[in-house]
């Protein structure tokens, strides 16, 4: 690298780094607003000895070394599918072909990553709802007159946070990463503070205060790990964020800012717990002197938004995925950036995201109600996310079964307890984000399963295409100008649609193009490998267009660009048929008949597949059909 260019690249990778401040670490970055108070404060509060401070702490600064620094950054960040990151393209990187339908391990591997998915779903509802409510009770240090208000006020900022999802993040982007790093700075002077109370804190770094604390308290410390998972519950989100920045960025961030900020506070707030044991109440906020409160809890807000945010974005870049796999119904997609194609709006996700955080701000009311909550969905997905890397080393990094068991075992182990720790919390509240998880992936192995049967239905009552071709070349029907576009789940057979169309009108068009989208199992496909054509026989040509799970299907950009020989695209005389298919749930064999009404309603209320795949309504030609399933 030549050094005219050096300085401009670097400074490149800052900005990066800078960006992946305000996105990807919200989550981790505000867990200091209650993770340690969660130990020592509460109903199921730990004795406030010297002893039990630095085991936690110890364990806490090795979570954070092991979980995050160790596993996540340096290990299963290199498990991207093509840059990007997320428990659903790890899946689709574990065995591309694996379908809910299919036996084994395929199947298995499906519903880990459906599993994990849904989950990740009731993360984005504890977060805000946990994160703000943290920040607002910051009011209640002040003074305690504040209290009869945290909760309206919550509902207030998140009502803001999910009101100007529409907006798009394009416009305040660009503050989240400078407000990021002030909040890192901050929570750095903080803890620097508080550690000039009782710097010898410092020897928790060592693990055999971790040791100790286990052997003095084997099932109080068993537990404390409910509460110490709080400071890692941002790994998921790290990996899920992958492809909007890219490894390095990221590393930069955690290692040059993130990482040395949250272990000081942490500290300093271990040390101030020494100090003066009445802290407990809220030490994050009692770290700061009493003129810097407000502001504090100001700026705290900010940062809690911003975790929300990225949260929601990362709920928006799911629901994409599952809806381009194949696995939820179609729905609007809203782009809000013309230059950065990861920055989109989901309606009907953003509203009922909000529904169900308001509603859990009501029902628990404090973030102490709600950490008692948290951390069931999240290591559940962890686990899930280990044992997929597990194969990802074993199938597509070819080691060897040795080496693999010796890298993941641990860690294996490490989140094993992480997760049984968090199940005892079950009964506190963990049931809401297990129930959460559970509603979606019915939802999600319902559509999949009842869309598999309908293409079923309809191949059984379609005509085979070599029928067809002979069927028209003896009795050759007439051929009217332009071109007609059949849009079809599978090419081995003629879609309704058609045959419908012949049958009452009498006519073909002059071309007849059958067109099958398809999903691979990659984020994105180039533009030369968008689009195969056929042709069967003269005038009739089949075309398979292709996307990626995080492309945005446009089926009319695919025509223009298309030369393929012996076709003519034509926008202005272009045709578009779809059927429409109304279901009728029955006893037939198939799926559960709730299953079945649950899939007919779902599919009553899919988005038009003219607007999914960006179709000129004007241009289009829909055909009814009842099918029973």
């Amino acid at each position: 690298m030549s050094q005219s260019t050096a300085p401009s690249s670097k400074g490149y990778l800052y900005g990066l780094a800078l960006g992946a401040l305000g996105v990807v670490f919200g989550d981790i970055g505000t867990s200091p607003l209650y993770a340690l108070r969660e130990a020592f404060h509460g109903p199921h509060a730990l004795a406030l000895t010297h002893g039990n401070v630095l085991g936690v702490l110890s364990l806490i600064f090795w979570s954070l070394i092991l979980m995050i620094s160790f596993w996540y950054i340096s290990f299963v960040m290199r498990c991207d599918n093509r840059g990007e990151g997320g428990v659903l393209a790890l899946m689709s990187l574990v065995d591309p072909r694996a379908q809910l339908t299919s036996s084994g391990k395929g199947r298995w591997i499906v519903l880990m990553g459906l599993a994990g998915a849904s989950l990740l779903y009731g993360d984005g509802i504890i977060t805000p709802a946990i994160s703000v409510l943290s920040a607002i009770e910051g009011l209640t240090v002040v003074t305690p007159v504040f209290e009869p208000y945290v909760v309206p006020l919550s509902i207030v900022v998140l009502f803001l946070i999910f009101w100007q999802q529409r907006r798009g993040t394009a416009t305040i982007g660009a503050i989240f990463g400078p407000l990021l790093l002030l909040w890192f700075i901050v929570m750095a002077g903080l803890g620097l503070g508080g550690l000039l109370r009782h710097p010898g804190v410092l020897a928790a770094a060592n693990p055999i205060h971790a040791i100790v604390f286990f052997k003095a308290n084997p099932w109080q410390a068993f537990v404390s790990l409910g509460v110490v998972f709080l400071v890692v519950t941002g790994g998921e989100a790290l990996y899920a964020d992958m492809g909007h920045f890219g490894r390095k960025p990221i590393r930069m961030a955690w290692f040059g800012v993130v990482l040395p900020a949250l272990l000081l506070n942490y500290f300093g707030q271990g040390a101030l717990l020494l100090d003066n044991p009445q802290a407990a109440e809220n030490p994050f906020f009692l770290l700061a002197p009493s003129w810097a409160l407000y502001p504090l809890v100001i700026l705290a807000t900010f940062a809690a938004a911003i975790a929300s945010q990225a949260l929601i974005s990362g709920a928006y870049s799911l629901t994409r995925q599952a809806v381009a796999l194949g696995y939820l119904p179609r729905m609007t997609i809203n782009h809000t950036s013309k230059e950065e194609i990861g920055q989109i709006y989901v309606p009907f996700v953003n509203w009922a995201l909000l529904t169900m955080t308001i509603f859990l701000v009501v029902l628990f009311k404090s973030s102490s109600a709600i950490a008692a909550a948290y951390g069931v969905a999240v290591t559940t997905t962890m686990v899930l996310t280990t044992i997929l890397v597990y194969f990802v080393a074993r199938d597509q990094w070819k080691w060897s079964r040795g080496l693999t068991t010796a890298v993941v075992a641990p860690v294996f182990l490490i989140t094993l307890a992480f997760w049984g720790a968090s199940m005892l919390k079950i009964p506190h509240g963990g049931w809401f984000a297990l129930g959460v998880g559970l509603a979606i992936i019915v939802l999600m192995t319902t559509w999949r399963r009842g869309r598999t049967i309908l293409a079923d239905r309809l191949r059984s009552r379609a005509m085979p295409l070599d029928t067809f071709i002979a069927n028209i070349r003896r009795d050759p029907p007439v051929r009217v100008p332009g071109m007609a576009i059949f849009m079809t789940s599978a090419l081995d057979g003629v879609p309704p649609a058609l045959l419908h169309n012949l049958h009452h009108n009498k006519v073909l068009h002059e071309q007849v193009v059958l067109m099958t989208v398809q999903t691979r199992e990659v984020p994105y496909v180039s533009r030369e490998e968008r689009y195969k054509v056929r042709m069967v026989c003269p005038g009739l040509f089949t075309m398979v267009v292709y996307y990626g799970f995080m492309d945005t299907p446009n089926v009319p950009a695919v025509l223009l660009r298309c030369d393929a020989e012996n076709i003519r695209f034509d926008a202005s005389e272009v045709a578009y048929f779809l059927g429409r298919e109304t279901v009728l749930a029955t006893s037939r064999p198939g799926m559960a008949i709730w299953r079945e009404r649950l899939f007919s309603f779902m599919s009553q209320n899919a988005q038009r597949a003219t607007t999914y795949f960006q179709i000129p309504p004007t241009q289009v030609v829909e055909i009814g059909l009842q099918v029973e399933l």
